[in-house]
């Protein structure tokens, strides 16, 4: 369903999904886990294979209802952000964080967390929803909000970072920003990171630069001596000297951060614009070669097809095998995204730079929207502005070392921990049990998981994220 409906009329089919989804549920063996039958994920890392049918939450794609009065949206919670910014673009909106990749779902990006430019002005997806409906584990649909009178709003609080285990959402209604058609960039070079980081204190700060306003904030890391800034603003107009540029062809966007020091985008174009070669990972797949992008069909560039490749890889071990036939060493999956205290980024990527190597490395600041929320499974200090890092490859070991063992990883959960960071939960994960709870609110987290899912049919989030079941 991807029909934007303007009227009361979508309470009547929306409750139809739920009575659907609902008689789903009641058809699953008591003491049989609940998961969902979806065919794609963005998560990176493997897990047991289902034993049991999953709920088919296919039909929860779309939105619902776009108010531009309020700037709020009715949204299903499968409704990929492709298809939400479809539908709030042609109103003039989006949503106040929309995450880099097409086929990242609210629901998602609510339950698993996200992050995108706009995250020092607007936080994460989470704290824009002002309402959700959750389908908990007891199979009971509980409307729930963060106001001081709901008696669900521990739920509300505390369903960020949860990953579905306290149960998925169903619809969220969620606020809208107004946008203009054209994203002005500016691309700032920075030879260490010292410079990178005080410019980023400043900017999120006083949210302009040289006199323009900043809407949008990121930054690459090519290499310890090479670090670029992207500031964003929304335009009405292209800038005359400007045409607007294409990425999604023959053109990489990333490469043009080295290439330029400004550009101008549809604000569409603007929000796929990492989309396209996923960033840099596009690279690993021979994509970014001249000849065989020229004949890459031009709507398979996108981070989708390229996740289907990685799980086919993951299935038949296709780089194993060739790796071991070259008498390569065996290299290690490092797919994570870290948050840390500003005022730790610089120690962090020169610990990044010495033990893990990976490059290019996406940066982007982050604060909480909302001083006085506490979101207790992913907690952050309000006053403090946090930096995002994200990186994405594989790092070679050294000789009798096996990838499972997480050695790379394990170093990386390690300073993050101490630097008084944390990291996302979507990838791999090798915290023993006290160490996890004391950093994703083990105490808070046992009280929901008996009040909203007594009878354990949803997986727990420790069992899901680290043991991978």
């Amino acid at each position: 369903m991807t029909v934007t409906e303007l009227s009361s009329k979508w309470r009547t089919s929306y409750q139809q999904l739920v009575d659907t989804l609902a008689g789903q549920y009641a058809k699953i063996p008591p003491g049989t886990p609940v998961r969902l039958a979806k065919k794609t994920s963005n998560l990176f890392r493997p897990r047991d294979a289902a034993t049991a049918p999953g709920l088919d939450v296919a039909a929860f794609d779309g939105v619902l209802n776009v108010d531009v009065a309020s700037c709020t949206a009715q949204v299903l919670g499968m409704t990929t952000y492709e298809h939400l910014v479809d539908a709030t673009l042609q109103f003039g909106l989006m949503p106040l964080c929309v995450p880099q990749l097409r086929t990242i779902t609210l629901g998602g990006a609510v339950t698993g967390l996200g992050i995108e430019s706009a995250s020092f002005r607007h936080g994460t997806p989470h704290e824009s929803v002002l309402e959700m409906d959750i389908l908990t584990g007891t199979g009971e649909v509980l409307t729930v909000t963060g106001a001081a009178d709901d008696p669900n709003r521990d739920l509300f609080y505390g369903f960020p970072n949860s990953y579905g285990s306290l149960g998925y959402a169903l619809r969220l209604q969620i606020e809208l920003e107004p946008v203009k058609p054209f994203v002005h960039l500016r691309h700032l070079r920075f030879d260490t990171a010292t410079a990178m980081t005080n410019a980023m204190a400043t900017i999120t700060a006083d949210r302009i630069f040289e006199g323009r306003r900043v809407d949008f904030l990121d930054g690459t890391v090519f290499s310890p001596s090479e670090q670029y800034l992207t500031l964003g603003e929304m335009v009405d107009t292209s800038p005359a000297q400007l045409a607007v540029s294409d990425y999604t062809g023959m053109n990489i966007y990333y490469r043009s951060i080295q290439e330029r020091t400004e550009d101008v985008l549809t604000i569409h174009d603007y929000l796929w614009r990492w989309d396209t070669d996923w960033f840099w990972c596009s690279r690993a797949f021979g994509a970014q070669k001249k000849l065989v992008r020229r004949f890459w069909p031009k709507r398979k560039l996108r981070s989708d097809v390229y996740w289907k490749l990685i799980a086919f890889d993951r299935r038949h071990d296709v780089s194993g095998k060739l790796a071991r036939l070259r008498g390569a060493p065996r290299r290690e999956p490092v797919v994570q995204d870290i948050e840390v205290p500003i005022d730790r980024l610089e120690e962090f990527l020169e610990f990044f730079h010495a033990e893990v190597g990976i490059e290019p490395v996406w940066v982007c600041p982050l604060k909480q929207r909302d001083p006085n929320a506490l979101w207790p499974l992913y907690e952050f200090d309000p006053q403090i502005t946090y930096i995002n890092v994200g990186f994405w490859s594989t790092v070679a070991l050294p000789e009798g070392t096996e990838p499972g063992e997480g050695r790379i990883n394990r170093l990386i959960e390690a300073k993050v921990t101490a630097l008084e960071g944390r990291k996302s939960l979507y990838s791999s994960s090798f915290y023993d049990r006290e160490t996890f709870w004391s950093i994703y609110g083990g105490n808070e987290y046992a009280g929901l998981k008996a009040r909203f899912d007594p009878n354990s049919r949803l997986l727990g989030l420790y069992e899901k994220v680290v043991e991978r079941r």
